[in-house]
């Protein structure tokens, strides 16, 4: 048989035929109707990169410079897709390399599978070459790993595989493969999707008795404000959220994950928490009556201390995972269960209402920030270049219709602050491990998710000299990513806590880089660098009409800081606009 063809037998799982547990992988994959691998070959893994070899034209295979670039462009390719990434990497270190992405996954639930090869079974435990434990090491940072050693379990491990990850709560699996189950030639029975696993309950059944509380406390209040998360994002229920905060006229604010879930310039939309968030949803968190959180962790990033965390307000917490309730802050009333389920009924319960006095709250605190913070970082009145003009400019030439894919440090809060989106899953950055060198291959996948949008990678100077080698990916495979390096000559997050709470021992923060325009230019890709304002907009233009990926460095402020921040081990309340009130 041609194992280019999928046959009718196969398609109705009625015939049988003798295949490699390889193959098997790759059937698997095209079942569940994977388009795109990110992966690195080595020798364990080798039998499957062998029969890839003629399914090329049914699945891309994108060849990355280091495995940690395969699973971040991997969960590039999820945020922007909803649609489950894949892994391809060898043993041993190919394995090992995957753990940063694999922890970044599960701590912001990014649906991704990944197929590891390993030595042959009979070798287990020895300390064979390139033999690690991968599956013990893995433990901790998947939402479920499994070691195949016999290619029979190939097609229902994996199915079972994309289940888990896609469902519920989303997460990274592992599925390690030994070398003798790939060879293996096994009696194939057809490829049937997961749907059920005993004892496994991705969404909660859904109490009304609950929903009925929550909309008497929301109808009750006179102060309510809403918080959500990636959860709504997750949920595919940003239609579902826009009609309950739109009804019940409550003030909403976003988390880093969340954001991009309603338009950024939503009439409701006060802005985003956290501790380079806005000043308003953070101080008038400590204000509010009733709190609802709608698919969000209550992260300590969000809460600062919870000693000082909303304790006036009554609590409703809307979430799919029930670890998540009274974790971190304790509700009044939990609502278990999908947000795409659970807010409809909601919405149906709760009075249309208008809250003018305490929304006018919101916007006198966003002026005060404005004063304070905004107008000096977008408008400055010196020669030096900041980061929040690099946004601003950005949301006026793309019209919030780019897809932002952001690393670690200063420039992920000032784009998060400033960065306008009409669509959904239009910012992508690392919000839980904070993962320093994710943007870049983050992007590339982004691109192969979303290849009809802008694509916009914004990066430090050091982050992008921890997977500065995935510009060799975008050399090979051509994504069109734009590349904004915001280069301050700084690690520039940590020289701020060390200006503020340090006293200026700057301690191994001042970072030399390479002339990234000409490294760029020797993987092919055009660029240019930027230390003058009347440079800055045709550069950024530039860029964005180039039909290929594009590099501009911005030299901006060494020392600029970023304004609010809520300092550590202060309440959301005690957030400052300015290093005078540290």
């Amino acid at each position: 048989m041609d194992t280019l063809e999928l046959t009718k037998k196969e398609k109705t799982a009625t015939a049988t035929e003798n295949i490699s547990g390889s193959v098997a992988v790759l059937r698997a994959l095209i079942a569940e109707n994977v388009e795109t691998i990110f992966g690195y070959p080595g020798g364990a893994i080798m039998p499957i990169y062998d029969a890839l070899y003629d399914y090329h034209d049914k699945l891309k295979h994108i060849l990355v410079r280091h495995e940690q670039g395969a699973i971040h462009a991997a969960q590039g390719f999820a945020r922007v897709s909803g649609r489950t990434g894949v892994v391809f990497a060898t043993s041993g270190p190919g394995a090992t390399n995957l753990v940063t992405g694999l922890a970044d996954a599960m701590i912001d639930s990014t649906p991704v599978v990944c197929i590891t090869g390993q030595v042959f079974a009979h070798l287990l435990g020895t300390d064979a070459f390139q033999e690690t434990d991968v599956i013990n090491i893995t433990t901790p940072v998947t939402k479920w790993n499994y070691q195949v050693t016999d290619a029979n379990e190939i097609p229902h491990v994996l199915a079972k595989a994309f289940y888990i990850a896609g469902s519920g709560r989303p997460g990274p699996v592992v599925i390690d493969i030994t070398k003798n189950a790939q060879l293996q030639l096994f009696e194939f029975k057809g490829y049937e999707k997961c749907e059920h696993i005993r004892s496994y309950r991705p969404k909660p059944i859904v109490r009304k008795e609950y929903i009925e509380k929550a909309a008497q406390l929301i109808n009750e209040a006179e102060r309510p404000f809403v918080i959500f998360g990636q959860g709504v994002i997750l949920g595919k229920a940003e239609k579902e959220f826009q009609k309950f905060i739109e009804k019940s006229g409550i003030p909403a604010a976003w988390t880093i994950m969340g954001m991009s879930a309603i338009p950024t310039d939503h009439p409701l939309g006060v802005g985003m928490l956290g501790m380079h968030g806005n000043y308003g949803p953070n101080v008038l968190t400590n204000e509010c009556d009733v709190l609802i959180a709608v698919g969000m962790r209550f992260d300590d990033r969000v809460t600062g201390r919870l000693d000082k965390y909303a304790k006036q307000a009554k609590v409703i917490h809307l979430d799919i995972d029930p670890a998540e309730i009274d974790k971190n802050v304790k509700t009044t009333v939990s609502v278990w269960g999908d947000c795409k389920e659970t807010l409809p009924l909601l919405t149906e319960l709760v009075e249309q209402k208008v809250y003018p006095q305490w929304l006018q709250k919101f916007k006198d605190c966003m002026e005060k920030e404005e004063v304070k913070c905004i107008k000096p970082e977008l408008t400055p009145n010196n020669e030096v270049l900041t980061m929040g003009e690099v946004i601003d400019i950005l949301n006026r030439l793309t019209k919030g219709e780019a897809v932002i894919v952001t690393d670690v440090g200063q420039h992920q809060m000032v784009a998060c602050r400033y960065a306008k989106y009409n669509n959904s899953k239009s910012n992508i950055t690392s919000g839980g491990l904070g993962t320093m060198g994710y943007a870049l291959p983050a992007a590339i996948g982004a691109y192969y998710g979303a290849p009809d949008r802008p694509i916009i990678a914004i990066i430090g100077d050091g982050g992008m000299q921890m997977t500065i080698q995935e510009l060799g990916t975008i050399m090979q495979f051509k994504p069109n990513v734009n590349i904004i390096i915001l280069n301050n000559n700084f690690l520039g997050m940590v020289r701020q806590w060390q200006e503020l709470f340090h006293q200026h021992r700057y301690s191994f923060v001042d970072i030399q880089s390479p002339d990234f325009v000409q490294v760029a230019k020797g993987y092919g890709i055009e660029g240019r660098s930027v230390c003058k304002r009347d440079e800055l907009k045709n550069a950024l233009s530039e860029m964005l009409n180039s039909k290929d990926s594009y590099l501009v460095e911005v030299m901006v402020g060494k020392e600029n800081n970023v304004f609010p921040m809520v300092p550590q081990g202060r309440g959301v309340a005690e957030i400052v606009l300015g290093k005078d009130e540290v």
